[in-house]
């Protein structure tokens, strides 16, 4: 199992929204999979906004967690905060993430995953945050989106659409 996870420093750098790659040893490489593009974005932006609904209203929430596992992109939140038991009420979620001049939209299908493999990942990538967890007996709560569905835009126009 590999895992890329944000929040951690990667080193790569976006060239343009109209064409994401990244740099590695002063080469461009093109042949990056959606998840991988996404997980750049997400890098990139380094916190970005989880859109759910509560009942008839919309909420939203900054979020920073996320890791690329094996071609999914996995989110994590408490599973005793409010937005956890929004989605899972209702799974349809969209996340907002702003970088440079233009912003992506990824919306799609909440999946709730137990995966003991994935929270030791969790756990080396935020031991600080973890360790609080387990101190307080709090349950860490992994998620990927299924039938996504990506849009990276400009202010004006669509630069890129693509699933997940």
């Amino acid at each position: 199992m590999t895992a890329k996870a944000g929040m951690t420093g990667v080193g790569s750098e976006f060239i343009s929204w109209s064409r994401i790659c990244f740099i590695v040893n002063n080469e461009e490489v093109f042949n990056m999979s959606n998840a991988e593009k996404l997980n750049e974005i997400l890098d990139k932006a380094k916190t970005f906004f989880f859109l759910t609904t509560d009942g008839d209203k919309p909420k939203g929430r900054p979020f920073g967690f996320h890791m690329l596992v094996d071609g999914k992109i996995y989110f994590g939140c408490g599973t005793f905060k409010n937005v956890y038991k929004q989605m899972k009420k209702n799974p349809h979620v969209e996340i907002v993430a702003l970088v440079d001049d233009g912003f992506m939209r990824y919306d799609g299908i909440a999946k709730i995953v137990k995966d003991d493999s994935l929270i030791e990942k969790v756990r080396e990538i935020m031991p600080q945050i973890m360790a609080m967890y387990d101190k307080n007996h709090w349950e860490m709560g992994l998620f990927y989106l299924e039938n996504g569905h990506a849009e990276i835009r400009g202010m004006m126009d669509l630069k890129e659409e693509f699933d997940v």
